[in-house]
């Protein structure tokens, strides 16, 4: 039976707090049991909290009634032990635990709450079926690694808050029941009881609630933010997220860029010991496309696009030649060393960037012993294989990989496929921090299937000055006043300069083919708001699950959160959603319909 805590008994320590400089001194510590050791006439209990691990000791001095208590002690018992601080012998001391010089010898031990044998044990960097570590998540959250995560989640977060408001900013609160965004992701929607038929959405982003902050005059705002859409999951995405969400007022593009940076500077220094002292690079979208075939280039390698179009526009491989003649291109990356890949390896590569909508993959590989070995030179002169190899400068040892195609499909597949060999040969180390602004990012985008343009970020971001004037008659030739900071083949964060001309977002809205009517609909209180006075502003947003994932050096943002949802967006330990009560239902006046097969 579990026993109970009184007055007196008083957590003196965390477990890992204690060291040899506490040697003679009675304590008090609590905790779970990570493994009992029955040698006998003595008994040791490592004990774990969340700073780590002491050991307990049992031995002929004990009181017979807490030795028998301490023998049938078994993993995950909760415990509160009371003894004197003693060295270890010369023999026992565990150089790899921080509290492995000390023991402490109990003389009161109380067990608070008994355990059944948990599914799996509870140790650091567990291999344990992702799933069955999600049923239990409270179990999972208990190992070292797991707790160490979520610390540091809370050490950064910190971080954000104090820099910000040291930086005059104010941290604002905005509603988590707001109306449905249109021309974002999928909103989840929230049926209203008192209003019949009329339903909330939960918020994709703050995005007009902090615009409208702007118009109301506070200058500068932050928040840690929760937000949610509606879309698949992918290792660096889940349905609810975190962002360290701001605006500012009175400001250019480089004003907000600047301030964002120092606060990446601040986390790097404060939390991960690194100063980086040099300005982010800033990179137009335009050479992040054609460089590294992405407009969230990873920089930490090369294996850079290279347009080798004008060596077989005129060639008889019709795969290149009419790739060309149908306005596309044809690009190479030489994969330096990639040549100890096997014929094997290549051809998951083929089929690689074939999910990419890439029809084929056309690769020239070039031994260390000087033999050539290729699915294309054959088809070529011996003017234009010297050609290729001269432009995309390959040299005995390297791979050469080639997508002909049109533009978008050749910088998606080789844009993914230089990362995937980069996995491949090894050479990314994920604590090789590279930092970098992408800017002047396509103000729209032309959406072939519906045949019309969308705003590449939202409808309120501002056009570059010089490119207004394309508007109407070229709309995909403007840029947008739009910036995302990037890290290791991830973006962060990204925001904009805001439309504050409201002759300027008609004609946006114009372009996106919503009438003035339909935008007042959708829109009217932020139009209504902009006829007061709106103050030129800009933000940006920083996905800070993400940011918590990559400085930790890890792949999946499941991990720096407490309890995330899985591939379906079905949270396993709580098995929700789940079906609402018919109660509930006919208070909202709603029914929902079966299935169909």
């Amino acid at each position: 039976m579990a026993q109970l805590l009184n007055s007196t008994d008083k957590r003196t320590h965390m477990c890992a707090e204690l060291s040899a400089s506490n040697v003679g001194e009675r304590v008090c510590v609590m905790g779970w049991t990570q493994k009992q050791r029955d040698l006998g006439s003595l008994i040791f209990i490592d004990l774990r909290d969340r700073t780590g691990i002491v050991q307990l000791a049992f031995d002929e001095k004990t009181d017979t009634d807490i030795f028998d208590t301490a023998f049938g002690i078994r993993a995950e018992y909760v415990l509160c032990a009371k003894g004197t601080v003693r060295r270890r012998g010369d023999g026992a001391i565990n150089k790899n635990l921080p509290t492995g010089e000390i023991e402490i010898a109990v003389d009161e031990l109380k067990v608070l709450s008994s355990a059944e044998t948990p599914p799996f044990e509870i140790v650091e960097d567990s291999n344990v079926n992702a799933e069955l570590r999600l049923r239990h998540r409270y179990l999972d959250l208990r190992r070292p690694d797991m707790q160490r995560n979520i610390i540091a989640r809370s050490r950064i977060s910190k971080i954000a808050r104090d820099y910000y408001s040291d930086n005059g900013f104010v941290d604002i609160e905005t509603p988590n029941l707001c109306k449905p965004t249109p021309e974002g992701a999928r909103d989840y929607l929230v049926p209203s009881r008192v209003h019949k038929g009329k339903f909330y959405a939960l918020p994709q982003s703050p995005q007009l609630y902090k615009q409208l902050l702007m118009v109301s005059g506070f200058d500068r705002y932050f928040q840690i933010a929760r937000c949610f859409r509606d879309e698949d999951l992918r290792a660096d995405r889940q349905p609810e997220f975190t962002q360290i969400d701001t605006e500012m007022s009175f400001v250019t593009a480089d004003d907000v860029m600047k301030m964002h940076e120092g606060f990446i500077k601040k986390v790097m220094k404060e939390f991960a010991g690194v100063e980086l002292d040099a300005d982010f690079i800033r990179m137009p979208y335009a050479e992040a496309m054609a460089r590294f075939g992405s407009d969230k280039p990873d920089i930490r390698f090369g294996y850079e696009l290279t347009d080798i179009s004008d060596c077989v526009k005129d060639c008889g491989f019709k795969v290149f030649s009419g790739a060309v003649e149908a306005g596309g291109s044809v690009r190479a990356i030489n994969v330096k060393g990639g040549a100890k890949f096997s014929r094997k390896e290549i051809d998951s590569l083929v089929e690689f960037v074939k999910s990419y909508r890439a029809k084929g993959l056309a690769w020239l590989k070039w031994a260390e012993g000087g033999e050539i070995s290729s699915s294309y030179a054959k088809f070529l002169t011996d003017a234009e294989n010297e050609a290729i190899k001269e432009t995309v400068n390959a040299e005995a040892g390297d791979l050469v990989l080639i997508v002909a195609d049109k533009n978008k499909v050749v910088f998606d597949s080789l844009g993914a496929l230089r990362c995937e060999c980069a996995k491949r040969m090894g050479i990314l180390d994920p604590f090789d921090f590279k930092f970098l602004w992408v800017t002047e990012f396509p103000l729209l985008e032309y959406s072939e299937e519906d045949e019309r343009f969308y705003a590449m970020h939202h409808p309120f971001t501002s056009p570059m000055d010089e490119d207004l004037q394309y508007i109407d008659s070229d709309p995909g030739k403007v840029r947008a006043k739009a910036y995302d900071i990037v890290l290791n083949g991830t973006e962060l964060g990204g925001g904009s300069i805001r439309i504050h001309d409201s002759e300027i977002q008609k004609k946006m809205f114009s372009v996106l083919g919503l009438s003035d009517e339909e935008a007042k609909e959708k829109f009217g209180y932020l139009l209504d708001a902009f006829k007061y006075g709106v103050p030129p502003h800009g933000g940006l947003a920083f996905g800070f699950d993400r940011l918590v994932t990559l400085l930790l050096g890890l792949e999946d943002i499941r991990d720096v959160i407490a309890f995330p949802k899985v591939q379906n967006a079905s949270e396993l330990m709580t098995k929700c959603p789940s079906e609402p009560d018919p109660k509930a239902l006919d208070e909202l006046g709603l029914c929902v319909l079966a299935d169909k097969e």
